[in-house]
């Protein structure tokens, strides 16, 4: 309704990452309606405050943030964690001040204390004072409390003692009854298993392999569900061989639990609701098309779907005012407002929680990282929260934020990295999608928001002054996820790229035609999913020849590749040589166009390793360069 509070809580030792003042920052500047408490013991782990925080006091040192006549900020404050009718009133005053009036609160919670330590490998008695024990134990949150409730009134100390001691029954029948419901699969399961392996202990020479295996499960107390599964898998290995031994059930028992167990530890990290979906199209408008810069496609779309998308909005460095720095948003503020157009602080961990936050408001966000290289500041968040928040709530929350971001190539030390393996192995859960145009961003854009799983679109960062033909039903046509595309037809070797180098494997296959190559050019466009008809190796039953060229270091995106083909799809078996990839040099691309051409691959690099694999295999026709 408008006047939700978000409640947000931190250790202490926790306020000296980065990430932490980024959020503190952002949510002053955005004046975000959130309390967030900062719980504080004077620890981390082992570690105490005077190397954690400066002044040994988190709101001491951001007094600064305090709101004033000055301008916005923060309301601060600071309350002791055993003062139980302070802390009350203060978290009253906190969720007041946030719900009313707008602005975001800080609650310093001091003199917390730990009870049990840190963890069980870590007992605090390693490393605190005798006097900080004792202080410890008289200011225990629930001593103090009970001793309000005694100089209170409110219960006298014979009826504490008898409070106690029915809260602690409550909690060991509490304990005992969670772990019978915990234990109740482990023990059916084992129920289902022993028969099973006592039917094959008295069958053929080896069955009897199985006693110990048997008795051992039989002999777990606390048991689990993988003692069964590693009883079941142990004993089909040790009758391997023996044909008088009959493991059909055990095997079928196997396979109806292992899909059981993946429907509870391995489901939703992608949307189940987009299966279906991924691969349908609506094909672009282009019989009366104009050719333009290839921004003004991305412009002119992005109008057309703020249009049709109310709930659509789009954020990040420089996205409003100048319309991003690529100009694909010109004009976008200015018409529908700074609410649905705005920018956003260098703060790229802060944009994506941002999106994650609106997405799970039922809002369209898209969230802009400027360039493909500061992904890298957010990726932790994209990699902890974003990508896993289906998986992590079985499909009970979804947050179908769209991340908008430009790279490949571009000549400089600092935004012309493509970290392509580190990206797609560090957001399994997101698409991750890299069209080589601009029209065939849009149409991922235009497929993205008909879906509802969180994506990441890489735009080429060369590519917004090229010219490309504007299709006339902008927000409507759409670009297929986890489909390859055959850019040019061939018999001799399957090419697979993506993105910027699809236009510099454009000119080496020419080329290397005039050198009697025919290459098969397939374009990836879609990394996750990848290639989901397997048409990747429909090619190379054709070529039986396979190179995957990739700006990225070696092992980077041109493995996950590698992985994909050769062993999900089976493509290793069309092979007749060894698979070969074209990738950028180790270190960061050099400064300038030297630097481009002498680190990453040029259409030299790609014309001369591809020849030699065509003079490897046919020496005589193809004699070495």
């Amino acid at each position: 309704n408008g006047n939700e509070v978000a409640w947000g809580t931190i250790g202490n030792a926790s306020t000296s990452e980065g990430l932490f003042f980024e959020t503190i920052n952002a949510a002053g500047v955005l004046q975000v309606p959130m309390v967030i408490s900062v719980w504080d013991d004077a620890y981390g782990i082992s570690v105490g405050a005077e190397y954690q925080t400066t002044k040994e006091n988190i709101s001491e040192i951001l007094k600064g943030f305090q709101r004033d006549d000055q301008g916005n900020g923060y309301d601060i404050f600071v309350v002791e964690a055993w003062d139980y009718p302070a802390l009350i009133n203060t978290f009253v005053k906190a969720s007041k001040v946030a719900r009313e009036e707008h602005v975001p609160v800080m609650i310093h919670v001091k003199g917390m204390t730990q009870p049990q330590g840190h963890s069980t490998s870590g007992s605090h008695e390693r490393y605190k004072s005798e006097e900080r024990l004792q202080w410890e134990k008289d200011h225990d949150c629930i001593l103090k409390f009970g001793e309000w409730m005694i100089a209170e009134g409110v219960v006298m100390q014979e009826d504490l003692d008898a409070l106690i001691k029915e809260a602690k029954k409550e909690a060991r029948e509490g304990k005992k009854a969670a772990w019978s419901i915990y234990q109740s699969q482990p023990i059916r399961l084992r129920n289902e298993v022993i028969p099973l392996l006592k039917d094959i202990q008295v069958q053929g020479e080896k069955g009897i392999f199985t006693t110990n295996v048997i008795k051992d499960l039989e002999a777990v107390e606390d048991i689990e569900v993988a003692h069964s599964f590693k009883a079941v898998r142990k004993a089909i290995r040790l009758v391997i061989g023996d044909d008088k031994v009959n493991t059909t059930h055990l095997k079928a028992w196997l396979v109806k639990e292992n899909k059981e167990q993946s429907k509870r530890y391995s489901s939703h990290l992608y949307s189940e609701n987009d299966t279906d979906k991924l691969l349908d199209s609506v094909p672009a408008d282009l019989s009366k098309a104009e050719s333009v810069d290839a921004r003004i496609v991305i412009r002119d779309n992005f109008d057309a779907l703020f249009t049709k998308y109310p709930e659509t909005l789009v954020f990040g460095e420089d996205s409003g005012k100048i319309g991003d720095v690529n100009q694909g948003l010109e004009g976008m503020q200015i018409k529908y407002g700074e609410t649905r157009v705005s920018d956003a602080g260098i703060r790229e961990a802060t944009i994506l929680g941002q999106g994650i936050g609106m997405a799970m408001r039922g809002l369209r966000p898209i969230a802009e990282i400027q360039y493909l290289d500061y992904l890298l500041y957010a990726l932790q968040i994209m990699s902890d929260d974003l990508s896993t928040l289906h998986y992590r709530t079985a499909g009970g929350q979804k947050a179908p934020t769209i991340v908008r971001t430009r790279g490949h190539r571009l000549e400089g030390i600092w935004h012309s990295g493509s970290p392509m393996g580190t990206i797609v192995n560090s957001i399994k859960g997101i698409y991750v999608l890299v069209p080589r145009t601009m029209a065939k961003a849009a149409g991922f854009y235009n497929k993205l928001l008909q879906l509802d799983n969180p994506a990441l679109v890489i735009e080429c960062l060369n590519g917004y002054r090229r010219k490309e033909l504007i299709p006339a039903n902008l927000a409507e046509f759409t670009t297929p996820i986890g489909k390859v595309e055959v850019m040019r037809e061939g018999n001799d070797i399957t090419l697979l790229t993506y993105g910027s180098n699809c236009h510099l494997a454009e000119a080496a296959a020419e080329e290397l035609a005039l050198l009697g190559v025919d290459i098969e050019l397939i374009d990836a466009q879609s990394l996750i999913p990848f290639d989901i008809s397997h048409d990747v190796v429909k090619s190379l039953k054709k070529t039986n020849t396979l190179i995957i060229l990739d700006e990225d270091v070696r092992g980077g995106g041109s493995a996950f590749l590698l992985q994909h083909i050769l062993e999900d799809q089976g493509g290793y078996q069309y092979l007749d040589s060894a698979p070969k990839t074209i990738t950028s040099k180790d270190h960061r691309p050099a400064f300038a166009s030297d630097g481009d051409y002498f680190s990453k691959p040029s259409i030299d690099d790609m014309v001369e390793e591809i020849y030699a694999v065509m003079t490897e295999k046919q020496p005589h026709s193809y004699p070495a360069l």
